[in-house]
């Protein structure tokens, strides 16, 4: 596993453990450090920037499942965290939903000789003009004429483009909407889906039905929506896209099992308006790397129950702040099974007021200056994010032989599973937005129910 230069190293003053920098740049290759427990790199290092703990094992877990049941074929969306293109181009997929000219660089340098589908509806005439000529990507995404003339000029009305019209559909189950953006409909996507057809090799019809989508019945609305519209405008489709949205697990926002979305997709598929020759494509992003990764922080000051900590919002932690998400969290310490567990807010190092997590986040209530706290179930979104305002963007990354505190891949195919840390004595796990805590039944394939009824905590 390689990491790339984004921000200097994080090395604390006599450390002679020097940590890899984040990503963001992809350009200086740097070895990372590994470690078998979050407490040992935290030990050994002290550091005083943040540091992602990779576990590629589990993205390998996660990008093998998909392709070992969904019904089609697999691309995974670069942009949630673009340091796990190689471990899911190693685990076997090599195909990749990219949405600019620098995620297409990434992957034709990482994954070499994998498709690239160009899945952002808008971009501008150098990515589609370099993205065909110079790295050979035959897929575009649009959902305008305007965007349909563009591509047809930058690429000289090529004969072997495979056009994918994006439309509007309902978000009503998703946790994040991803409505208003993109996306076309009605009489106007049936005059688009008409119009593609007459130059693409391939017609392509695609959508998003939004973010953490908590409901399966999302994707067979969906899919309803897309096949309607392919019987009003009368032309053929050759592959139905029916994008992200797949969930991870997080305390409150417990899905059902990833089964359900398959078996929803696969039926709804089979009901579609379109001939036995069509392909069926999904984009996981979130599903695939969200337990791929954990954040230590380190909290500098406490204010009753608001703890400051060196990252926040404007770092790897936006989506704890905003839309407001709960992750597990424990503090980075030795087991101790009397210890007594408050809620905590967290606020990020910035100066800025709206740098602020509400939380709840539970944890013991000595916590203070100077302590470490593991953020858990990181892995999506949280290190492309990443800004450098203030300059309080440098961070590291390492290696851990753990599991994710949540898991929807471990254990019994049928349970959704509270996983343990590989370091952690059997009989503890992870309490669901918590610290680490006694469990009677804490194994593989204990149903997450269980844990939140012993645990007394269910965090919205």
């Amino acid at each position: 596993m390689r990491a790339r230069q984004e921000f200097s190293t994080c090395v604390s003053p006599g450390n002679p453990v020097a940590l890899a920098p984040c990503l963001v740049a992809y350009t200086v290759i740097y070895e990372m450090h590994k470690f078998n427990s979050v407490y040992a790199m935290v030990k050994a290092t002290r550091p005083e920037q943040p540091v992602y703990c990779l576990r590629p094992s589990a993205v390998t877990i996660a990008t093998k499942w998909f392709q070992d049941n969904f019904p089609g074929r697999v691309l995974f969306a670069v942009k949630t965290n673009p340091e796990f293109v190689r471990t899911v181009f190693e685990a076997g997929l090599d195909h990749f939903d990219v949405a600019s000219l620098g995620e297409i660089e990434l992957v034709n340098r990482v994954a070499p000789g994998a498709r690239m589908s160009f899945m952002h509806p808008v971009k501008s005439r150098e990515a589609i003009r370099r993205a065909y000529f110079d790295y050979g990507v035959r897929d575009f995404s649009l959902d305008t004429q305007d965007e349909l003339d563009k591509i047809l000029t930058e690429t000289n009305e090529a004969q072997d483009l495979n056009l994918f019209v994006r439309i509007s559909v309902s978000n009503r189950h998703s946790n994040h909407s991803l409505a208003g953006k993109f996306g076309t409909r009605g009489k106007e996507a049936q005059r688009l889906l008409f119009r593609a057809r007459q130059y693409a090799d391939k017609l392509g019809i695609c959508f998003h039905a939004g973010s953490q989508l908590m409901n399966p019945e999302a994707f067979r609305i969906a899919m309803q929506e897309a096949s309607a519209l392919i019987i009003k405008s009368g032309v053929i489709i050759d592959i139905m896209d029916v994008g992200g949205g797949f969930p991870s697990v997080y305390p409150g926002l417990v899905p059902p099992p990833l089964k359900d979305y398959i078996k929803v997709i696969h039926e709804s598929f089979e009901e579609s308006m379109v001939l036995e020759t069509c392909e069926l494509w999904c984009e996981p992003g979130r599903a695939l790397v969200a337990e791929g990764a954990s954040l230590v922080v380190k909290v500098e000051l406490r204010k009753g129950n608001s703890l400051y900590l060196n990252d926040g919002t404007y770092g790897g932690l936006f989506d704890a702040g905003q839309p407001a998400m709960v992750y597990p969290v424990r503090k980075v310490s030795l087991f101790d099974p009397a210890v007594q567990m408050e809620e905590f807010s967290f606020f990020g190092p910035t100066c800025d007021s709206i740098d602020a997590m509400r939380g709840p986040f539970v944890l013991p209530a000595d916590i203070d200056e100077g302590d470490y706290i593991e953020i858990d179930n990181m892995g999506a979104y949280s290190v492309s994010m990443r800004t450098a305002f203030n300059h309080f963007g440098e961070c590291s990354q390492v290696i851990v032989d753990t599991v994710p505190a949540l898991s929807l891949y471990q254990g019994d195919a049928d349970t959704l599973v509270p996983a343990m840390p590989a370091s952690t004595a059997p009989g503890k796990a992870f309490q669901a937005g918590g610290a680490l805590v006694p469990l009677k039944n804490a194994k593989p394939g204990a149903n997450i129910k269980a844990l939140k009824q012993e645990t007394n905590h269910d965090a919205g």
